[in-house]
């Protein structure tokens, strides 16, 4: 792969950044926005970065760092699903909490945002409750957003309770967007103001990068991956006025800039030092692009692969007509064709009615496939990949039939699976039992880990579950918009 970002430059600077706005402020809340960890889209789009940059960001600044968590009352009692993971929004709460502090991070507590006791919301309440985690309430803040007055008063923001803090910097972070973390950051500057403490806020997200183009295929791959948010980037008229410079945000930090603003010199009583929405942030990730090139290229990649993607989740009821279409009018405006995807062709041209499969390896080969009566499609992919990287004849089975029978039996007539087909998980458990006994499918074996990062694409939409495998491969995949059958029932 070509590498167009330099990690170990981004922690430098990225650290010494927040450090220096940290020590503006006796105490600094830092709303943390994207992924803390298995930032995918970033990886991908700036080939270099690490999917876990933020977190080692974190680690690095650990000594003066505590972590508040926030999650929507709404989104865990409609069971919102984070798509990567396939888990709800509560359980990935817990999730997060579990990986920070196994990385040795100081979690405070979980705030839990627009609380009107929902049901599901005062469940959860009480599981984290009982299990150790501190955990608040926060009401919709009444006023917000035109009544200053109300707003920055005890029937405001002073309606929330206060969330105790010790440490200079305070992380706000949350499962997804839309989770109340500005809310719980402006909650908590006005109980710090009210007690005499110089608490300062800024942002910390990845893209749009402030300081490329605005149609910098980087950014406009941004506008991809949010279709479903109605996010389009803009030149920050308000950096543009103070500065004489151009700098890009997105339409909703520029909206909400005159009143967040006003707000927080209303909390202070001082007059902001932010000029612009730009002034808010601490992100350096232009900074360390080595290769503007490769990062152009590998975001017109993705934004090949969003568009794959949204209409695989409109035909799935997950979105609607109309963001699928803004997913494909951006590929447009850049002229992109969803066959400039190297293995969308090859996976056609397999095909067999319609079940197809092709998988683009890093030297350049491309390897397809079908599936059979044993196992899946996606399943056959991998297997047939993983024998083309260790030169095993095409013909050599990696698994004995047997074996792949008994699970099959297993599944039919034991676990009465109307889907007796193998997954990719599954075939991957039997191959690494026949590795035991086997030379041929422990070489096999040791290859699987140079499929990630590889390109999949699929004639059919996939199951979750081999969604779930091809996510924890590392491999980044999309598929053509039809099911591989006329079944309703499709997991």
């Amino acid at each position: 792969m070509k590498i167009g970002f330099d990690h170990e430059k981004y922690l430098k600077e990225q650290t010494h950044y927040i450090s220096q706005r940290v020590d503006n402020f006796s105490k600094l809340y830092l709303e943390f926005g994207g992924k803390l960890f298995s930032d995918y889209h970033a990886s991908r789009v700036l080939p270099g970065f690490d999917v876990n940059a933020k977190v080692k960001l974190l680690q690095q600044l650990k000594e003066k760092t505590e972590i508040i968590v926030c999650v929507y009352a709404g989104d865990i009692e409609k069971n919102k699903i984070r798509a990567d993971y396939g888990i709800t929004y509560d359980m990935d709460v817990m999730r997060l909490i579990d990986d920070l502090r196994n990385l040795d991070l100081d979690i405070n507590s979980v705030v839990i945002t627009r609380y009107q006791q929902q049901p599901s919301a005062m469940k959860f309440i009480e599981k984290l409750k009982r299990r150790g985690v501190k955990t608040y309430t926060h009401q919709f803040t009444k006023g917000y957003p035109t009544d200053i007055d109300t707003i920055v008063s005890k029937e405001g923001y002073g309606a929330n309770p206060y969330i105790e803090t010790t440490k200079p910097l305070v992380v706000v972070t949350a499962p997804g967007p839309g989770s109340g973390k500005l809310a719980t950051c402006l909650s908590q500057l006005y109980h710090e103001n009210k007690d005499g403490v110089k608490a300062g806020y800024s942002k910390f997200e990845t893209f749009p990068i402030w300081n490329l183009p605005l149609n910098h295929p980087v950014n406009t791959a941004y506008e991809s991956a949010t279709v479903d948010l109605k996010d389009v980037n803009q030149i920050d008229s308000y950096h543009l006025d103070a500065y004489g410079k151009m700098a890009v945000n997105y339409n909703r930090d520029l909206e909400a800039f005159p009143v967040l603003k006003r707000i927080l010199e209303r909390i202070t009583g001082e007059a902001s030092i932010y000029k612009s929405p730009t002034d808010m942030g601490v992100n350096r990730a232009g900074f360390c692009i080595t290769d503007d090139d490769t990062c152009k290229e590998a975001a017109k990649q993705e934004i090949i692969r969003r568009y794959f993607q949204s209409y695989s989740e409109y035909k799935k009821g997950h979105i609607d007509l109309e963001t699928a279409q803004r997913a494909e009018l951006i590929m447009e405006r850049l002229d992109l064709k969803p066959e400039e995807r190297c293995v969308v062709e090859p996976a056609r041209k397999r095909a067999d009615a319609t079940l197809g499969a092709a998988i683009a390896l890093h030297d350049g080969r491309i390897v397809t496939a079908k599936g059979s009566d044993l196992i899946n499609l996606s399943a056959a992919l991998i297997l047939n990949a993983i024998k083309v990287l260790a030169n095993i004849p095409d013909e050599w089975n990696l698994i004995s039939p047997s074996i792949l029978e008994t699970i099959i039996q297993l599944k039919a007539n034991i676990l009465n699976n109307k889907n007796s087909q193998l997954n990719i998980e599954e075939v991957l458990i039997a191959l690494s039992i026949s590795s035991n006994t086997q030379e041929v499918s422990q070489k096999a074996y040791d290859k699987l880990s140079e499929l990630r990062s590889c390109e999949v694409h699929c004639t059919v939409i996939l199951s979750q579950a081999d969604e779930s495998m091809f996510r924890r491969l590392g491999i980044n995949f999309t598929c053509d918009s039809q099911f591989a059958t006329k079944d309703l029932f499709y997991i």
